[in-house]
């Protein structure tokens, strides 16, 4: 079901005015970023991992508010199930280490007398080396992954092609990560930078440059097809070629992902509300972002004019 066909929408025609948007939109959130700073999850900053097994069902709000009601707050709740048996499974992960256990424990028995399973209590505690290694590979694992797509384009098409894309992939991962930042510190959402985020980031990357390569395959489909044609005018029509496909696919997710955000519960959240964010940006730069820099950049440092474009004099340029 195309619900944009036939569509004749200027994308790149305003090019440098999305670039300033872009630009000073992501300078602001990096800005926010290093002025208020960031909470990092018990991944990055270490922590206290409990494992508990009651011998009946308990809700993880009820969890919540016992742990909340020894002065412990952002804890961590996971339900597992344990078996047919009216047993029970939690993760709770919290960032407090010296004592947290003990406190934990206290406060199960007085709210739930010997409902707890004590032979079946797991405690770890993350310290805080690991923590600043985790965040040192996370850093390595984004850069790899960047690195990886621009060789792949570069490859695929051409290096200007993949520039692209990466500066298109920079923005999405900049202007997310701000975003996320903002929110958490506001309190609009309870959010913490951990591994799942960086997962969810990940996903926003591979994403991203799907949508980034279609609009680039259509574009070299169309300098065959339409021979002659001005460059720019060309972009557009490749945009507005992939439009309908692009919407249907993002609307899609975007509606699963305001699911997890409303109903899946704090566990979820973070990864839910990081890839929510980062696909609407991702699909914002593959239509506005990625294409225009390849033609701006063309204008900047190889001299090309594109200015013709309403007299549609042909421009050639490599795909």
């Amino acid at each position: 079901m195309e619900f944009f066909h036939g569509t004749n929408i200027d994308f790149v025609g305003k090019r440098l005015l999305f670039f300033v948007i872009s630009a000073v939109a992501t300078a602001f959130g990096l800005l926010a970023v290093f002025v208020i700073g960031i909470d990092y999850g018990i991944d990055f900053r270490g922590g206290t991992e409990i494992q508990l097994t009651f011998n009946k069902t308990i809700t993880t709000e009820q969890l919540r508010h016992t742990i909340s009601s020894i002065g412990i707050e952002g804890a961590e709740i996971k339900s597992l199930k344990s078996g047919e048996a009216e047993t029970r499974q939690y993760i709770i992960r919290i960032l407090q280490s010296e004592g947290a256990a003990n406190k934990v424990f206290e406060a199960m028995e007085k709210d739930y007398p010997g409902a707890r399973i004590p032979g079946l209590t797991k405690i770890d505690d993350v310290g805080p080396k690991i923590g600043g290694e985790l965040k040192k590979q996370a850093f390595i694992a984004v850069f790899l992954s960047v690195i990886a797509i621009l060789l792949y384009i570069a490859f695929r098409f051409e290096f200007i092609w993949g520039l692209g894309a990466i500066i298109a992939l920079l923005h999405d991962v900049l202007f997310t990560f701000s975003m996320l930042v903002i929110v958490q510190k506001t309190g609009i959402i309870k959010l913490e930078v951990d591994l799942s985020m960086l997962a969810a980031m990940l996903t926003v990357i591979g994403f991203s440059v799907n949508d980034t390569v279609i609009v680039f395959d259509r574009i070299r489909e169309n300098k065959t097809k339409h021979k002659g044609m001005n460059f720019v005018k060309l972009i557009n029509l490749s945009i507005n070629e992939t439009l309908s496909r692009t919407i249907n696919t993002v609307l899609t997710v975007v509606m699963v992902l305001t699911t997890m955000v409303l109903f899946g519960g704090e566990v979820l959240r973070g990864f839910s509300f990081t890839m929510l964010v980062g696909i609407i940006v991702g699909t914002y730069s593959s239509i506005y972002i990625a294409s225009s820099y390849v033609i701006w950049h063309l204008e900047k440092f190889k001299k090309m004019d594109f200015t013709t474009v309403e007299k549609n004099q042909p421009v050639k340029v490599k795909a």
